[in-house]
């Protein structure tokens, strides 16, 4: 089953206080020019959900769409790009800063990087940033097709050799992905699906005893 399939758009916001009150969410973060709107337009099966600009840095706010099941998956804004004007770009950079870090509902992130550049001096920063939230990572090294099988194969190893720190403390994995060739979708959904899962068993396992549950200790 596709998580993303049914996917709709819900609300664009530009401050925290305007966040929706949501049961659990995962979000896309990545370059600006890495394939992010791509990724998550190939993932719901839909031309346009995420918009897709031949300039970089266009989403500029944090946008939300429903899932299926409840949950929510979110756009945001990408990092690295700067030919916005300085007081947008360091509204944009706070916002993503202080979402990250503090929005609870947020059970893992999904990090874009172009395959043909990975692991760019932001995406390491992204990931140390991250880090202190303890959540799950899962990087999709987009634009795969660019690349031969045999590069494919180099570069995920690559990736995965240098990753391996980070995987020592905290969940991080990595796969190829290709919007253009439709590569990757399963696994994406699996990870997920993986996340979602964990946060509501960790949430039924915090819930009081039921009163009949309480009389038979």
């Amino acid at each position: 089953m596709n998580l993303f399939q049914n996917a709709k758009f819900f609300t664009t916001v530009n401050h925290l206080k305007d966040l929706p009150d949501t049961p659990a969410e995962i979000a896309f973060v990545g370059r600006s020019n890495a394939g992010k709107s791509s990724a998550i337009n190939t993932l719901t099966n839909h031309v346009r959900l995420a918009y897709v600009s031949k300039t970089p840095g266009r989403t500029q706010h944090i946008n939300f769409f429903e899932l299926s099941g409840g949950s929510f998956m979110v756009d945001l804004p990408g990092y690295g790009y700067a030919q916005v004007p300085e007081a947008v770009r360091a509204h944009w950079v706070k916002l993503l800063g202080d979402y990250l870090q503090t929005r609870r509902q947020l059970v893992g992130l999904v990090l874009i990087m172009d395959a043909r550049h990975p692991l760019k001096a932001l995406d390491i920063q992204m990931l140390d940033f991250f880090h202190i939230t303890g959540r799950p990572v899962h990087i999709l090294l987009s634009k795969a097709d660019k690349l031969s099988k045999n590069d494919q194969i180099k570069t995920l190893g690559a990736v995965k050799k240098a990753l391996k720190p980070y995987m020592e403390r905290q969940a991080v994995s990595v796969q190829l992905f290709s919007s253009l060739k439709k590569q990757g979708i399963e696994e994406v959904n699996q990870v997920v699906g993986g996340w979602f899962t964990a946060h509501q068993a960790e949430l039924e396992s915090m819930q009081p005893a039921s009163s009949s549950e309480t009389e038979a200790l």
